[in-house]
């Protein structure tokens, strides 16, 4: 098998501090690109995507990676300010990130956006209804966004995980629980973690040249807990 190579190709990663970030970081940099990583939260001022995009300059790929931890909150207790909040962390960024590189990307007739999602919106759980329509509110973008980007010559698409090592969520505090690793067994049928760097690499193929046929794609990546 050809190894993925991103040569040439500069990346703008968002948040990159968290989630899969470090992962991201580091793979996509062994692939060739040039990443442009920004560890600035999204959630406050609505022009900071913008202004990231530009002080970037040149964006061949854009990785929308949003994260912050899940509220634990049952249905009957969710408060308008915990679901405002998570949507202005997970939501509200994203077409402001879109808007401001699709000029240069319409002006080359190219481009590549992946949206780091969650499969928390392709199953549901229980105390994570604010987190999972969150998720979900950013595949559906994914989904109506690429079949008017693809005209363009620009593809998006976006991986939905779960059971990922990552810091924000699968931490060693996490992973070394007992009733973590119980459930882990219980639900996840390959029976372990996906490493961050299989996450990531399959994030790399999916900017890479060699994925040019996907559009509007959701990629469940969650060791067979989801696989639709």
């Amino acid at each position: 098998m050809v190894p993925t190579r991103l040569d040439g190709k500069r990346v703008l990663l968002t948040q990159s501090d968290e989630f899969m970030g470090p992962a991201l970081t580091e793979v996509f940099g062994a692939c060739g690109a040039k990443v442009i990583a920004d560890p600035r939260a999204l959630d406050q001022d609505p022009t900071l995507p913008a202004t990231i995009v530009r002080e970037a300059g040149r964006v061949d790929v854009l990785l929308i990676h949003l994260a912050l931890p899940a509220p634990d909150t049952t249905v009957g207790e969710i408060s308008d300010a915990e679901w405002r909040s998570v949507f202005a962390h997970l939501v509200d960024p994203m077409p402001r990130l879109v808007c401001a590189v699709l000029p240069q990307m319409r002006e080359r007739s190219s481009g590549r956006i992946l949206v780091m999602g969650s499969a928390a919106a392709l199953r549901g759980q229980k105390r994570t209804g604010t987190y999972s329509a969150a998720r979900g509110a950013q595949l559906a973008y994914v989904q109506s966004a690429a079949l008017e980007l693809v005209q363009h010559g620009i593809q998006i698409n976006a991986i939905a995980q779960n059971f990922v090592v990552n810091p924000t969520y699968y931490g060693p505090h996490v992973q070394a629980n007992a009733k973590f690793q119980e459930r882990l067994r219980r639900e996840v049928p390959l029976g372990r973690l996906v490493s961050g760097e299989e996450d990531a690499l399959f994030a790399a193929y999916l900017c890479s040249d060699a994925a040019a046929c996907f559009v509007g794609q959701i990629f469940p990546v969650s060791g067979g807990w989801v696989n639709r």
